[in-house]
């Protein structure tokens, strides 16, 4: 129950120990094509441009970038907890003249400095992400690709610990790239990154084209700027996803089969539905946490639906409450990074474990522990506010 990696559906779990096939089978091909169809509905998109990259999150966040940024352009990174800075840096790795603004950690952006930024920087890519999981805060994103348009600005979100959980409208808020993880509300394990690129994002990508020589043919592209990543060159990787097939890597089979279950398991029961299930077990884990006395860090009118930053009690030991939960309950709950180090655990309500036993052992057990370290808690506290969020929606609470 912390701030992901989760566990996983049981489908996808299931999904994984299918036979591995070559990856120029035609049922491989099949598998990849059916993937990409079903990561255009998860992002909302018209992009012929969705796929997977393998490897973690972070993979997809640095395909996009190193893919996107020649070494001096300009890069625009809004800093609002610890992944911002990690945009920062692959940017700054990248070789790009990085700008960034920064709120403190408990807030998000307002558009009015957004816009005051991209303005006055004139970034070539401006690159936000959209829910911070160090702070659980949520930024809005709605009108930010309006501004990057006018601006002539590309539009890069990181949505690893959003997408599913929260809305996501790729193409009616103007996203240029965007990437994810599998192990956050997308409820399955780490290791597989889906990404979709705009036409205007390919176009950057296609200018840098370089097919590596060990399989490059008379006429292939060969740009003098090339991607300076072999294995993130989203040109290469394009056009091993596409008609083409061109050699990069090898597929990373079982998680071509992990990510095509997470997508077909959200999309069976339906993109508004999973939100609402989000923000509704994330309503009963806040609620219950607060009927424990527990206070909550952050901007809660722009808290992400599925993860809560709960301020440790003085006196408590917080990283001994975490090991007692694990250790009697076997529920693990996060700690957190940089100025919250020590300040908040963090607790997922997200993919599989966005269901109404899964909050109400978690509150239950919490309670039995913080008695245990001496903090005084309502007896039921947490149970019966949260009992009291499922009793007021029409919401199937236990799904």
């Amino acid at each position: 129950m912390g701030p992901g990696p989760i566990s996983a559906y049981p489908s996808v779990l299931r999904a994984m120990s299918a036979p591995l096939v070559g990856q120029y089978d035609p049922f491989m091909t099949a598998t990849m094509a059916e993937t990409q169809d079903l990561y255009r509905r998860v992002w909302a998109t018209e992009n012929d441009a969705t796929l997977l990259i393998d490897g973690t999150s972070r993979a997809g966040i640095e395909a996009a970038l190193v893919s996107l940024i020649r070494p001096g352009d300009r890069v625009l990174v809004p800093i609002f907890g610890r992944f911002g800075h990690l945009l920062a840096e692959i940017a700054e790795r990248a070789l790009a003249e990085v700008h960034t603004i920064e709120v403190p950690w408990g807030r998000v952006f307002p558009v009015s400095a957004i816009r005051e930024a991209v303005a006055r920087v004139r970034p070539h890519v401006l690159a936000l992400v959209q829910g911070d999981t160090s702070t659980t805060m949520n930024q809005p994103l709605e009108e930010i690709g309006e501004i990057c348009r006018a601006h002539g600005v590309l539009f890069y979100t990181d949505a690893t610990a959003s997408l599913g959980g929260n809305e996501f409208e790729a193409d009616a808020w103007g996203v240029d790239a965007a990437t994810a993880g599998l192990q956050k509300c997308l409820g399955g394990p780490s290791g597989s990154a889906p990404i979709t690129l705009s036409e205007r994002a390919v176009e950057v990508i296609r200018s840098r084209a370089r097919v590596e020589a060990g399989i490059r043919e008379e006429g292939d592209p060969d740009a003098g700027d090339f991607v300076r990543s072999n294995y993130f060159d989203l040109g290469m990787i394009l056009d091993y996803w596409g008609p083409r097939r061109l050699n990069h890597h090898t597929e990373a089979t079982s998680m071509l089969y992990a990510a095509r279950e997470c997508a077909r398991v959200l999309l069976t029961e339906g993109r508004a539905a999973v939100i609402a299930r989000h923000r509704l077990h994330g309503e009963a884990m806040l609620a219950g946490v607060r009927g424990l006395g527990l206070g909550v860090f952050g901007d809660l009118a722009h808290k992400m639906h599925n993860v809560v930053a709960v301020e440790i009690p003085e006196g408590v030991p917080g990283e001994a409450v975490r090991s007692a939960l694990l250790a009697d309950f076997g529920i693990e709950i996060g700690t957190s990074f940089g100025p919250l180090h020590g300040r908040v655990w963090r607790i997922g309500t997200m993919g599989y474990n966005a269901r109404t036993d899964a909050v109400l052992q978690t509150l239950a057990a919490l309670e039995s522990v913080l008695r245990r370290f001496g903090a005084s808690v309502p007896a039921g506290g947490g149970v019966e506010a949260a009992e009291g969020v499922y009793a007021s929606t029409d919401a199937p609470g236990g799904d």
